[in-house]
């Protein structure tokens, strides 16, 4: 007996490495013939009918046959007859089926169908209840005329509940296996109603045997091999009790089979890492420990039967188990079909925005077009007024053929210098009045013309001037649309990038530590722009993320590291979701103090701090023309464009440009507001300084202080203005002092207030911001006699090293992570 069973173990394994490659080319049929197979002419519909034609429950109930058919008739009604005819085949072939009344109830659910659709009531959802009503009635009058008892009748509601149900469960599943493509990924109820329907068909093949081995047994543990391969042994043995139950329902001696099913499933999920290996052993192992109860020799039966499932499992080309798992949450292969689709997504979505940029581009060219050389430009304005003179005055003249024919070249050249004489000066010398009066008969009537011409041509000129500076605004303001834009779209793509290997080395190291992290997203690794997200439990004030995390990423990245943004959830049992960042180099600290004129409570200046991207920080001072709320007013709204503007990511001489043309342009009354901006970099320190109307700043470093001027008309006065940018470096330590020009004009009777305002602030121990701005201030004030002429307003920006509060943690000190750096390094 021994000898037999190993011979045909041999015998098997023989097969499989003998013919594996020959039986996977015939399963990687082309898809074009596989499209026409299954789809075209319905080979799927006809092999899916026969087996549930044949399916029966406890030997004598076919709940599946009907629900099929109302599904074909819906979904695929030029398959209907294919599917009546399989199911009546099908039901022919099984000795305890009833074709005769299978045919009936086919026809009569037809019937019940079509009278629904009269009464516009044919939609799908009606459709298990036509169901119900076709197979109660059919069972009901075939139990009455054979043999009517109760538990016939009984028979007949069980399986018209049962094909009610199974329509339900056949709408989702089986589009399925009928539709050519689909893109979605399966939901759970799918999921469950496919097995239902594969389980379904696996009962269609009850009492087949090859060499007394089950077919059914075979088709039952393939399929639970492919499922934990494919989807995990959650699926895995989710699929093998669904499978087991209806099994046991066909055959009741099948019940130990769920057992078998459902372990082997789990275990097999459980060692998929081991590839299809790892899979075929979790089946060995659960056929042979439930073949124990069998005895010898239904433990060699079950055996042989999973190895034939396993023979078949080997076959399968790899591209049905990845087709399989992009369909099934969860897994890697679906994880990467979405990330791929979003990462399509982002590319597309970066194209548009990159054909937008350079749309705004295309738009500030035609908006920005070279102009026409000056003297050009003037002599055709001289021509121009010239033959509008001429037309009045020597068209009529007797004398224009002498003048124009016969001495064209000298009448131009007079008649020039007059335009330019009267254009420089108004009137006409005496020398060329008195050579143009000789000249001209009509010379009077000819200069006031001329008069008349030139106040128009100024007036179109300078018509013109106005229109070009607002074509130049506009093409700015396009233009710096168009680069934000394009920062945009490069954004966009660099989210695109995959952080998994970084990602699982951070998690490595934190976890080595002993922190529990769920999860690590590393969303950029740019020097002075990281960006990381984790989750971990909450910490109830143990602060593992300013005192641990933080330090150790500071060491991994090679750079310092902050915690920017700690948010706690309690919904889904506690735990805190943390934003790190790169620490900048540098910080600011502000103090600001002010008052109104002559001691009132509202200030015509304004001022204002903004964090502008990652790593800049801008403070603002604005100064509303006069005094009182109006000026508020406007200065506050100023700093809010400015703000908006800025944080939009439109550079800082654009923005001016923009707020200087909204505010010249928005109401004709007199109203303008000066400008102080200071954008400090806080990765270098480097500093622009963009002052409109303003007065100087200060830079106060040790006992030296240095002074910052520009010259720059209010806002508001000119559309167009030509911004000033200067730029100073600052150096940890420095004080910046920013103010308004009530305070800096205050002593009236002093004539170099620049100089006298250095020496001030100079002599200023303190190095606290908002004391500097307290003394500062109080001394201007008392200097006045203690008088507040005008709205005063100072702010003081302190320029610090910025050091974390937590030393980094080396990873050089802990034995099993000395490596993790480089790996981190190596895989950026």
């Amino acid at each position: 007996m021994r000898k037999l069973e190993s011979s045909v173990s041999q015998s098997v394994w023989q097969f499989i490495t003998e013919n594996k490659g020959g039986m996977a080319r015939l399963l990687r049929l082309p898809a074009k013939v596989k499209a026409r197979l299954f789809q075209q002419w319905g080979l799927a519909i006809f092999l899916a009918g026969f087996l549930l034609g044949r399916a029966l429950i406890i030997g004598e109930i076919a709940p599946f046959v009907i629900p099929f058919i109302a599904v074909v008739y819906h979904l695929r009604r030029d398959k209907l007859f294919l599917a009546s005819l399989s199911t009546l085949l099908g039901a022919a072939s099984h000795e305890l089926a009833s074709p005769f009344k299978l045919l009936v109830t086919i026809l009569f659910f037809i019937g019940l169908q079509k009278l629904l659709e009269r009464w516009h009531k044919g939609a799908i959802s009606y459709t298990p209840i036509a169901v119900f009503m076709a197979v109660l009635l059919v069972n009901l009058g075939f139990a009455y005329v054979k043999y009517w008892t109760g538990y016939t009748a009984l028979m007949a509601a069980v399986e018209a509940l049962l094909s009610l149900v199974l329509t339900l469960i056949f709408v989702q599943s089986v589009p399925l296996l009928t539709n050519r493509k689909r893109k979605a990924p399966l939901r759970n109820e799918e999921l469950v109603c496919l097995v239902i329907l594969l389980a379904s068909l696996m009962t269609g093949t009850v009492g087949w045997m090859v060499i007394d081995i089950s077919l059914e047994h075979v088709l039952s543990r393939y399929a639970i091999l492919v499922f934990a391969l494919a989807a995990g042994g959650a699926i895995g043995a989710t699929v093998g009790v669904v499978t087991g139950i209806i099994l046991s329902l066909a055959n009741v001696e099948a019940m130990l089979e769920m057992s078998l099913l459902a372990f082997s499933g789990l275990l097999g999920g459980l060692l998929k890492e081991g590839k299809k290996i790892g899979v075929a052993t979790g089946l060995l192992i659960g056929t042979l420990l439930m073949g124990l109860y069998l005895g010898e020799t239904g433990l060699w039966s079950t055996f042989y039967e999973s190895v034939v499932a396993i023979m078949l499992f080997f076959l399968t080309p790899k591209k049905v188990f990845m087709t399989i798992s992009q369909y099934i949450p969860g897994t890697p292969e679906h994880a990467a079909l979405e990330q791929e689709y979003m990462k399509r997504l982002r590319d597309v979505t970066a194209k548009k925005v990159e054909q937008f940029a350079e749309l705004f581009q295309q738009l500030a060219k035609s908006f920005s077009h070279k102009p026409t050389e000056q003297d050009e430009e003037r002599q055709r304005h001289v021509d121009l007024l010239l033959s509008q003179v001429t037309e009045h005055t020597c068209q009529v003249c007797f004398k224009k053929e002498q003048c124009w024919q016969g001495k064209f070249q000298d009448t131009y050249q007079l008649m020039g210098q007059v335009v330019d004489h009267m254009e420089n000066h108004g009137e006409l010398s005496g020398a060329l009045r008195k050579e143009w009066n000789q000249y001209c008969m009509k010379a009077q009537k000819v200069m006031q013309l001329i008069g008349a011409e030139l106040e128009k041509t100024k007036i179109l000129l300078k018509y013109k001037q106005l229109c070009q500076e607002s074509r130049r605004l506009v093409a700015d303001q396009l233009s710096g649309v168009s680069r934000v834009m394009t920062n945009f779209a490069r954004e966009i793509k660099r989210e695109a990038e995959n952080h998994q290997v970084q990602e699982q080395v951070v998690l490595d190291a934190l976890e080595e530590l002993g922190l529990s992290i769920r999860y690590v997203d590393i969303i950029s690794l740019d020097e002075g722009n990281v960006e990381i997200e984790l989750s971990l439990p909450l910490a109830y004030g143990r602060e593992e993320c300013e005192k641990i995390v933080a330090p150790l990423l500071s060491d991994l990245v090679g750079e310092p590291i902050m915690v920017d943004k700690e948010e706690s959830v309690f919904a889904t049992g506690g735990y805190c979701k943390v934003r790190l960042v790169s620490a900048k180099r540098f910080k600011v600290s502000i103090g600001v103090a002010s008052a109104a004129k002559g001691g009132g409570l509202l200030s015509g200046d304004s001022f204002n701090t903004m964090a502008i991207g990652p790593a800049k920080y801008a403070v603002a001072i604005a100064d509303g023309m006069g005094n009182g709320e109006r000026a508020h007013q406007e200065s506050r709204e100023t700093l809010n464009l400015l703000q908006y503007i800025l944080q939009s990511g439109i550079e800082e001489t654009v923005a001016i440009k923009s707020i200087n043309a909204i505010l010249s342009l928005r109401s004709p009354e007199e109203v303008f507001s000066t400008l102080d901006l200071a954008v400090i970099d806080l990765h270098t320190a480097q500093t622009k300084f963009i002052k409109i109307g303003s007065t100087p700043s200060f830079i106060k470093r040790g006992d030296q202080c240095l002074s910052v001027a520009a010259h720059n008309l209010p806002i508001g006065i000119l559309q167009d203005i030509d911004v000033d940018v200067v730029s100073e470096q600052l150096k940890a330590g420095d004080l910046l002092v920013m103010m308004t020009d009530g305070l800096f004009d205050a002593p009236r009777h002093i004539e170099n207030k620049e100089r006298w305002m250095r020496r001030l602030i100079a002599e200023i121990e303190t190095n606290d911001p908002q004391e500097v701005a307290d003394l500062l201030l109080e001394k201007v004030i008392r200097f006045s006699q203690g008088k507040i002429l005008d709205d005063m307003t100072v702010v003081v920006a302190k320029v610090e090293r910025h050091i974390p509060e937590w030393s980094t943690i080396s990873l050089a000190h802990i034995p099993k992570l000395r490596s993790t750096k480089g790996e981190l390094l190596a895989s950026t």
